[in-house]
């Protein structure tokens, strides 16, 4: 289990010196995270991530307290601007719906 969370905290670290030594204006957290992607490409799998992961994926739930605690704390800004708040989430939703949509439709052809 060590082996696994040593190994994503690595791809991580490996993400943020690839960003800090290339100024990419991006987070080091995704650059890892497309590492990893390719690693597991490339080795078809990393059997010693499963139990790592599986252990964490029970606890993820946890990961939206912060976010809750975030609304919970700005309420009354949210109420100051709610309709451009909503409109912003409609308008991405939209944009992320469609986006899938012609991308799976060009990706069955």
């Amino acid at each position: 289990m060590i082996e696994g969370l040593i190994k994503l905290l690595a791809f991580q670290l490996v993400g943020e010196a690839v960003v800090h030594a290339l100024a990419i204006p991006m987070p080091g957290a995704v650059v890892g995270m497309a590492l990893l992607f390719f690693y597991l490409v490339v080795r078809k799998g990393d059997p010693g991530l499963a139990p790592f992961t599986a252990a964490f994926l029970r606890h993820l739930s946890l990961l939206f307290i912060p976010a809750a605690v975030g609304i919970v704390a700005h309420l009354d800004r949210i109420a100051e601007e709610w309709l451009s708040i909503t409109v912003a989430l409609l308008a991405s939703t939209v944009v992320a719906i469609l986006t899938t949509a012609v991308t799976l439709k060009l990706l069955q052809r």
